[in-house]
């Protein structure tokens, strides 16, 4: 089946990809919406989504009402709402930017995740290669070149609103994404430092990052959110601002912007943007795991070879699904550490998301640099 895909031609290959991470990444997306209720609602202490079922699933005994209690019928519930309600057009809107920014939303969510991989397998050499839509040495310029033009889709819903609220909420969020992206790129430097040592081909890919903690030794096999501890925290407080979750979410914030820059929109376009945060947040996981957690590799100072040898596991395609339920399960872990923090920490204002911004994380990163341009150019010369 493999040598029957790689013969196929580039075009059809590129389809079939796109078809892939669509059907992937909307239904992750739709699961994520249902699965932030539940986590509020385990967090808060009350049962959560609980009574949407179809009937035939009723007729099932003990399995039915277990996952009608589980909330896993609302999940088709909120995608058929979503498709079949009524999307309203209002008249006082700019009608094609109108409908022009939820399909914007989407196109950065979608294509930043070809350059993300998200497992490895070993070849017959021993080697690990790293199962990717597009496994290029630009990955991170990549993700952050593509990722950044997602606030346009926001800026463009609120001007094209015609209202003043949305309008508030546009203008938040170009201020917040500028804010933050700064000190999400300075708080990777020093990682790509370490990984680009002297004598060593340049890269941006991923796959050397999560290559240098696969080494023997403590230093080689230990994951960089313990090397670089403070890069992680810059990274994923950036992280935060940048997909709009709470803390941090300046751009939706109902209580003084009555919606935020979606106010106007409804059904199958508010559903867009809501597809394409959650989507921000399942890319921006899989990178930190990649960067920080090892990607592939199961725990600390221990690699995904020595795992399969432990295993006696032989096969590229048993061992290639093992490292994508190591990292799926890494990212989903995330994903509920997103969720915790959005029904745990307080909403910033928004002069204090400015403040912490560029008086606060800001200086650290750049200190943070510094201090490990310092001890790199030591230790490496």
């Amino acid at each position: 089946m493999i040598d029957f895909y790689l013969h196929l031609h580039p075009l059809v290959q590129g389809t079939l990809k796109g078809l892939a991470v669509i059907c992937v990444i909307f239904p992750i997306a739709g699961v994520c919406s249902m699965a932030e209720r539940k986590v509020s609602a385990w967090i808060q202490g009350r049962p959560g989504p609980n009574r949407a079922i179809v009937p035939w699933a009723a007729w099932i005994p003990f399995i039915g009402p277990f996952l009608q209690k589980l909330g896993v019928f609302h999940v088709m519930a909120d995608g058929g709402k979503m498709l079949f309600k009524e999307d309203s057009l209002p008249g006082h809107v700019n009608k094609f930017y109108f409908v022009l920014a939820p399909i914007i939303a989407m196109m950065p969510a979608l294509t930043t995740v070809t350059a993300v991989p998200f497992g490895a397998y070993l070849d017959e050499a021993g080697r690990v290669v790293p199962i990717a839509l597009a496994n290029v040495d630009i990955g991170l310029i990549a993700v952050f070149a593509v990722a950044s033009l997602g606030v346009y889709s926001v800026i463009l819903a609120g001007w094209a609103s015609n209202s003043k609220y949305p309008f508030l909420g546009g203008v938040r969020a170009s201020a917040q994404l500028i804010s933050y992206e700064l000190s999400m790129t300075l708080s990777v430097i020093p990682l790509f430092l370490w990984v680009n040592e002297p004598g060593r081909e340049g890269t941006m890919g991923f796959a050397r990052v999560v290559e240098l903690q696969s080494n023997p030794g403590f230093w080689g096999g230990a994951w960089f959110v313990f090397v670089m501890p403070i890069s992680a925290f810059i990274f994923m407080t950036a992280l935060f601002a940048e997909t709009n979750r709470q803390p941090f979410d300046m751009p939706e914030s109902e209580a003084d912007l009555v919606g935020g820059f979606h106010t106007e929109y409804g059904a199958f376009k508010w559903g867009l943007f809501f597809v394409a945060e959650y989507s921000h947040m399942l890319i921006g996981s899989g990178v930190f795991t990649l960067l920080f957690l090892g990607g592939w590799n199961p725990l600390p100072w221990i690699p995904l070879a020595t795992l399969v040898d432990w295993l006696g596991v032989t096969s590229p395609i048993l061992v290639g699904l093992l490292s994508i339920v190591i990292f799926v399960t890494k990212v989903l872990a995330l994903i509920f550490f997103f969720m915790w923090i959005r029904w745990t920490v307080p909403r910033f204002r928004y002069d204090q998301v400015m403040e912490i911004g560029w008086k606060k994380l800001l200086p650290l990163s750049l200190l943070n640099l510094v201090a490990y341009a310092i001890g790199i150019a030591v230790i490496q010369s």
